[in-house]
C-alpha cells in the first residue's frame, strides 16, 4: 500500500459517521468523546514477545475537518457510512463499519470487553497471525504512535527475522477509548500498488508493485474479514532485482464484504513469509 505522506486524518461526528481523510497539515490528536462497539468474530490478539527498539517517521493529522470536505456517499453495510474515495483510508481489520467499531467501544465501556483493540501493538499482531494467517510472525520491531495513527513493525523470531512489514492503523471512532484499525501498510522493499488503495475492482485482479531481493517468490491473496479462507490466491510468482517491477493476476469470488484486503508476501530464505504488504479495496 502506498499512501502519500504527510497526511492527516480527520474525524467527524455527523450522522454521516467517521470520515478519515489523508491530507497535509499540523500536529493534532483525536480527544472528542464517543461510543464505539465491538465486531462479531473478532480473533483473539496473540502477545508482543519483544518491546519494539526503534520508531518510524509518522505524518502529522488534525481532528478537525476544515471547511468544504465532501460527506462520504455510499453508505456500508451496518447501517454507517464508509470513507471512500482518492486519498481516504478504508477500513481493513478488525472492524468492517463504524457501527462495529462503536458497539465494541460501548461493551468496553460497560465491562471491560477485549481491551487489546486499545493496544495498537497486539491489534497488529493479531491482524498478521489471526487475519493473515502468518503464524510465525509475532514479533514486535518497531513502535510509533503520533495521535491518532500508529506504525508498528512485526517479523518472525529468530536472530534473522527482520521487519516484515510495518502495519499503519488508525484510531476508528471518536474519544480516548476509541479503537485501533488496520488502514494498511508502509511498504518499502517490497511494494504493492496495483490495484490502487482504495479501488473498486472485481475477478480477475491485476496485482503488482516493486521488490528488492535475489530468487523472490510472491504468492498473493485475497480477503475479507468475515470469511476465514481467502477468497483467491495466487501461488507462486518469480521475480528479484533492485526495485524491479512485479506483477501476477489472481481470481475471486464469495466476495460480499465492502473492503477486501489483497495481501502480498514472499519468503522461503530464512522464513515462510519475510516480507509482505496489503492494501485496501472496493467491491462497490
Amino acid at each position: 500500500m502506498n499512501i502519500a505522506l504527510p497526511f492527516r486524518v480527520f474525524i467527524a461526528t455527523a450522522m454521516t459517521g467517521l470520515l478519515l481523510t489523508a491530507c497535509s497539515g499540523s500536529d493534532g490528536s483525536s480527544d472528542a468523546s464517543g461510543s464505539p462497539s465491538a465486531t462479531t468474530g473478532t480473533s483473539q490478539p496473540p502477545t508482543p514477545s519483544q518491546s519494539p527498539s526503534r520508531a518510524t517517521p509518522t505524518p502529522s493529522l488534525s481532528a478537525t475537518t476544515p471547511p468544504g470536505t465532501p460527506a462520504p456517499t455510499t453508505p456500508a453495510p451496518g447501517g454507517t457510512t464508509q470513507a471512500i474515495g482518492p486519498g481516504r483510508l478504508q477500513p481493513i481489520w478488525p472492524f468492517t463499519t463504524l457501527t462495529q467499531a462503536q458497539a465494541w467501544q460501548r461493551d468496553y465501556r460497560s465491562g471491560g470487553h477485549q481491551p487489546w483493540h486499545l493496544d495498537p501493538e497486539q491489534t497488529a499482531l493479531s491482524f498478521t497471525q489471526g487475519y493473515l494467517g502468518f503464524r510465525d510472525i509475532d514479533r514486535v520491531t518497531t513502535r510509533n504512535i503520533s495521535g491518532s495513527h500508529a506504525r508498528i513493525g512485526v517479523a518472525t523470531s529468530g536472530p534473522e527475522g527482520g521487519t516484515a512489514a510495518t502495519i499503519h492503523l488508525v484510531r476508528y471512532g471518536t474519544g480516548s477509548d476509541a479503537p485501533w484499525e488496520v488502514v494498511g501498510t508502509d511498504d518499502t522493499t517490497f511494494t504493492l500498488t496495483l490495484p490502487a488503495y482504495g479501488a473498486v475492482v472485481r475477478s480477475p485482479l491485476q496485482i503488482g508493485g516493486r521488490i528488492t531481493g535475489v530468487d523472490e517468490s510472491i504468492r498473493i491473496q485475497v480477503r475479507q474479514p468475515s470469511s476465514k479462507a481467502p477468497l483467491g490466491s495466487s501461488c507462486c510468482g518469480s521475480a528479484g532485482g533492485d526495485n524491479q517491477p512485479w506483477k501476477q493476476s489472481v481470481s475471486f469470488s464469495g466476495a460480499r464484504d465492502t473492503v477486501l484486503t489483497v495481501v502480498a508476501s514472499t519468503g522461503g530464505h530464512v522464513a515462510e513469509v519475510e516480507r509482505f504488504a496489503v492494501t485496501a479495496v472496493r467491491t462497490g
